[in-house]
């Protein structure tokens, strides 16, 4: 055959995958919805294994890698995970028309919320400074608003947040209200002040970006502030996902915060610092490759082209942050000391420690 006739061919075959993947969403859908009338879960680990398992054998049964094979599976599994979750968000959103105002609707995770309460059935509205814009509808001041909404979500800047979670104490909405802050302990006398003033407040904490589709495997903690009718009312928005819900108090879930993000997004900013000021290095880094450096880079990456005043916050605005940084900080040091002194025997000890903590917390998960 011709070049020409090949890649003819070729596109053939790809539009014939990409329908059979249509072909197989369906019928994912279909079963999702079975498994939602049987009341059984959406997500069945032993299932996918088992189909995981199946496509790595076809695989090398077809002279191809079983790795390929693995990974296309997940990607599909993943994209037929997604379609059965937002369908069930759908159906069994409860809604019903109630209002929803989310101040800060036009920010990244403003946005996500006012989607994923959109599809349950809300009535949403925002209100953001850039709805001034025209692209997107809403107010552009949250003030201008009646306030007689069944919920409002409080999706700013942590500074910002503060300010207004202290004016919607003084003007008391009847409905449910909670924040998504990152950090709780800036906010801690703001939420405080709320329940003080009769107000049904809560406060979450999605650990999940604003592009996330599918919610499974993802946390969403809960704070109880003082009024536990609106925890559950803020539990009961995430129980048509495969989110795990965690309840944790302020203080422990800030401590641990300065670790999961804290410390996490420290080791990437001196990762791509030491890169970027590595001087004469730095081009020609450019053009080198590792496996555990390609990784790092990927996730370094990510970090650097984030949000920059979030990831200010999260390690200026925690009261527990500096205890992580020193941990960081000592960390290092101590790699520096071992790897100064030679110590092979105490180099082989610490990493030997790193397997067993990273080993558990796997068990664990």
């Amino acid at each position: 055959m011709s070049l020409d006739a090949l890649r003819a061919r070729l596109g053939a075959v790809d539009q014939e995958i990409l329908r059979l993947i249509a072909e197989r969403q369906a019928m994912a859908t279909e079963i999702g919805r079975i498994k939602r009338d049987a009341g059984r879960a959406t997500r069945d680990y032993a299932q996918e294994r088992e189909v995981v398992q199946r496509a790595r054998s076809h695989a090398e049964g077809l002279g191809l890698s079983g790795d390929l094979g693995e990974e296309l599976m997940l990607l599909l599994i993943r994209s037929s995970l997604t379609v059965q979750e937002q369908d069930l968000v759908s159906s069994q959103g409860g809604g019903d028309g109630r209002r929803v105002l989310v101040i800060g609707g036009a920010g990244r995770m403003g946005r996500w919320f006012a989607r994923f309460l959109a599809s349950q059935g809300f009535a949403v509205e925002i209100a953001d400074p850039a709805a001034a814009s025209g692209e997107i509808e809403g107010l552009t001041d949250w003030r201008d608003a009646d306030l007689e909404h069944d919920l409002i979500v409080v999706a700013t800047p942590m500074p910002v947040a503060r300010t207004i979670l202290a004016e919607l104490a003084e003007r008391r909405p009847a409905g449910i209200v909670f924040d998504v802050g990152s950090l709780k302990s800036p906010l801690r006398d703001e939420l405080h002040h709320l329940v003080a003033a009769g107000v049904r407040a809560t406060s979450l904490h999605p650990m999940f970006g604003p592009d996330t589709e599918l919610l499974s495997g993802r946390h969403v903690i809960f704070i109880d502030i003082g009024c536990p009718e609106a925890t559950q009312f803020a539990r009961d928005l995430f129980a048509s996902t495969m989110a795990k819900q965690v309840s944790m108090d302020l203080e422990s879930h800030d401590h641990l915060i300065a670790y999961v993000l804290g410390l996490s997004h420290a080791v990437n900013l001196a990762f791509f610092t030491a890169l970027a000021e590595s001087g004469e290095a730095a081009p020609k880094l450019a053009e080198l490759s590792s496996t555990t450096f390609d990784a790092q880079l990927e996730v370094a990456r990510r970090v650097a082209e984030d949000n920059p005043q979030l990831y200010f916050e999260i390690q200026t605005l925690n009261d527990y942050g500096s205890e992580s940084l020193a941990a960081l900080l000592y960390a290092v040091e101590r790699i520096r000391s071992l790897v100064r002194a030679r110590d092979e025997e105490g180099f082989k000890a610490l990493m030997e420690k790193g397997r067993s903590y990273l080993a558990a917390r796997s068990e664990t998960r």
